[in-house]
């Protein structure tokens, strides 16, 4: 079995500089993977059968993203293979870390080397642009500076350094904080020099504390410990630290009924650099003899 991480992503700064035509928002964000995520285990099946296991509760096969992912390879190559998918699920729902567009991108990519395709990572980008948009910047594996609705990448570098991620046990809806008439929708639009250069925040927090006042209690109790704020529309929130013993610290503290945990950032996603690890034991077979 092929078994590879879907890694949590980190929203370093969100802000949201308008609203289209179209109902979409364009926005200037900072994605960092960090070394905390799912885990998806993938091996072949007949006749192009498709199975998760175990399935998530209360989610259809018509809405999983991993599912609709398969499928969508599936139809875009004409490729009849199939796939059992066998996922560890650890990063909660609704908490703004990415989880379902992270194992969409893991799935389309893992499947697009079992089932032998040879897709560039930029066609599976744009595959995995109908399912999200965050998923191209998972399948790209590159820590970046997102603007448009979220589609248009420029790697970045950030510092990688250690965070302690907390979630108050509550799920956020994207859809209803983004159709909330109450959100900012007029920060400028600054180059990546420039937003470095400023304090980082985060356009959607004020509405979802004042709508999720667990939230903003988090936040308000994690702030005793280090300059923190909310990642994508929520409910997780994060905090920065020079050591994983100053976080794993504060993360023993942290309030009852909350759950957190402790990861490295990571410029290169995890997902990449398992696959380097892969490919480096695997002897090539164009090697000649």
């Amino acid at each position: 079995m092929m078994v590879l991480p879907a890694p949590a992503k980190l929203n370093l700064f969100l802000y949201i500089t308008g609203r289209r035509d179209d109902g979409y928002h364009n926005l200037q964000t900072l994605f960092q993977f960090v070394d905390h995520g799912d885990s998806l285990g993938f091996e072949p099946a007949p006749d192009g059968e498709l199975s998760l296991h175990p399935a998530l509760p209360g989610v259809t096969e018509e809405q999983n993203l991993i599912i609709k992912a398969a499928r969508l390879l599936q139809h875009h190559t004409g490729c009849t293979r199939g796939a059992r998918i066998h996922l560890t699920k650890r990063l909660p729902m609704g908490g703004g870390l990415g989880g379902g567009s992270s194992d969409a991108a893991t799935t389309l990519v893992a499947l697009n080397r079992l089932w032998q395709l040879g897709l560039p990572t930029e066609q599976l980008a744009q595959l995995g642009l109908t399912l999200g948009a965050d998923v191209p910047v998972f399948i790209r594996g590159q820590a970046a500076f997102a603007e448009g609705v979220g589609d248009i990448l420029t790697p970045a570098h950030p510092p990688e350094p250690w965070y302690l991620v907390l979630h108050p046990e509550i799920e956020v809806a994207t859809a209803a904080v983004f159709n909330d008439p109450e959100l900012p929708r007029n920060s400028p639009v600054l180059s990546l020099q420039q937003r470095l250069a400023l304090p980082w925040q985060n356009d959607c927090e004020p509405l979802v504390k004042k709508h999720h006042p667990e939230v903003a209690k988090l936040l308000g109790w994690l702030l005793e410990y280090a300059p923190s704020r909310m990642t994508g529309t929520g409910a997780c929130i994060f905090a920065s630290f020079g050591s994983r013993e100053k976080a794993e610290q504060t993360l023993a503290k942290a309030p009852e009924g909350t759950r957190g945990f402790v990861a490295k950032g990571c410029n290169l996603s995890p997902l990449f650099s398992a696959l380097q690890k892969m490919d480096a034991a695997t002897p090539s077979s164009n090697t000649a003899t």
